[in-house]
C-alpha cells in the first residue's frame, strides 16, 4: 500500500471535513450566482432610476418610512408584500430596487417579486441608511 492510500484510509474523515467546508465557502457565491436578486449601490440605483425607469420599492415598516424615504419609492412593508404584490403587476417590465434601512430585509422579498414577474431585481446595498449617508436628496 502507497503512503498516499495510507493517508487517505487514516484521514478519511479530515478530508471529508476538508472538503465540505471549502463547499459551504463557495456556497453564499454560487447562491448569488443563481439568484435573480443583485446588488447595486446608491450610484448604481440612480443610474437605473435615470437610465431604465427602475421601481423603487421600500419594504421598511411605515414608522421608519414615515422618517424620509427614496423619491418616488413605492411603499410596501415587507410583512404585507405577499398580500399587495398585485399592486406591482403592472411594472414588472422595469428593473426593481428593493430596499430597507441597512440592507437585511430585502432578500425576503426576492422570491416573492421573481413569482410575480419581475426578472431583474436588485437589491440596494446599505439600504436607505447608505443612500442618507451619501447625501443623496431624501422626501419627507
Amino acid at each position: 500500500m502507497s503512503f498516499f492510500q495510507s493517508f487517505i484510509q487514516t484521514n478519511w474523515l479530515l478530508i471529508l471535513v476538508f472538503f465540505l467546508s471549502g463547499a459551504m465557502l463557495l456556497f453564499p457565491f454560487v447562491q448569488r450566482l443563481a439568484s435573480p436578486l443583485k446588488e447595486v449601490g446608491t450610484l448604481g440605483a440612480i443610474q437605473l432610476v435615470n437610465s431604465r425607469n427602475a421601481v423603487l420599492l421600500d419594504v421598511r415598516e411605515p414608522k421608519e418610512y414615515e422618517g424620509g424615504r427614496l423619491p418616488n419609492a413605492i411603499h410596501i412593508p415587507l410583512g404585507q408584500l405577499g398580500s399587495r404584490i398585485q399592486e406591482l403587476a403592472k411594472l414588472t417590465a422595469r428593473p426593481i430596487v428593493v430596499y430597507c434601512d441597512r440592507g437585511g430585509r430585502t432578500r425576503p422579498a426576492e422570491s416573492a417579486l421573481a413569482n410575480q414577474g419581475f426578472k431583474e431585481i436588485y437589491h440596494l446595498l446599505g439600504g436607505f441608511a447608505a443612500w442618507k449617508a451619501a447625501g443623496l436628496p431624501v422626501e419627507k
